[in-house]
């Protein structure tokens, strides 16, 4: 199985709240584990890590809102301390389906700064997909939850942003070897980021 989608034919709004339905659903699974708790090679608590998807989604809504071509923008979001974990998942929702509204308004012509290459519609909601189903990946293997990554999701967003990832593997396994989290057979490890640029 191979990881290429092609992008004309992805519902981008639709993969971004599918990703956060599917995310959100199995940690809700774990919502009375302890989320003090580090997945296995991070710095972040698991609470911590939401934290991070919900200011990641909402980042990357502003980005393509504003449309800076120089600089991240200046909204910061973060999910309140004190709501239980399934308020949280509601508030990851919430913030996935911003992300999708504003990449279901942006022109075609939208482009937006971001380190790692300056993007549009597409690679914004690829961006929020990735940091959805690899960082919800970290938790449900913290929180002793199934890890994997479905491949139908997986798929759209690794095409868009990992154009070199190796193929013959499933895209849920290649997205997770291009985000350094697993190795694959015969494929030496790298540092890595992601290429947003518009192609």
């Amino acid at each position: 199985m191979t990881a290429a989608t092609p992008a004309a034919i992805t519902d981008w709004p639709a993969l971004v709240t599918e990703a956060a339905a599917r995310t959100t659903g199995l940690l809700d699974r774990a919502a009375d584990a302890d989320w003090s708790r580090r997945p296995e090679g991070s710095d972040w608590t698991c609470r911590a890590t939401l934290d991070h998807l919900a200011l990641g989604l909402l980042g990357y809504a502003g980005l393509l809102t504003a449309r800076p071509t120089d600089r991240y923008i200046t909204l910061f979001g973060s999910l309140d301390p004190a709501a239980p974990i399934p308020h949280c998942l509601e508030g990851l929702r919430s913030a996935a389906a911003l992300l999708a509204g504003a990449v279901r308004d942006a022109p075609a012509d939208a482009r937006a700064w971001h380190p790692w290459g300056h993007s549009d519609g597409s690679g914004f909601a690829a961006m929020g997909t990735v940091e959805l189903l690899v960082h919800g990946g970290d938790l449900a293997g913290g929180l002793g939850l199934d890890r994997s990554v479905p491949d139908e999701l997986a798929g759209p967003a690794l095409a868009r942003l990992f154009p070199a990832a190796p193929t013959g593997h499933a895209p849920g396994d290649a997205l997770l070897w291009c985000t350094g989290r697993i190795g694959l057979p015969e494929v030496p490890a790298g540092a890595w980021s992601w290429d947003g640029r518009v192609r």
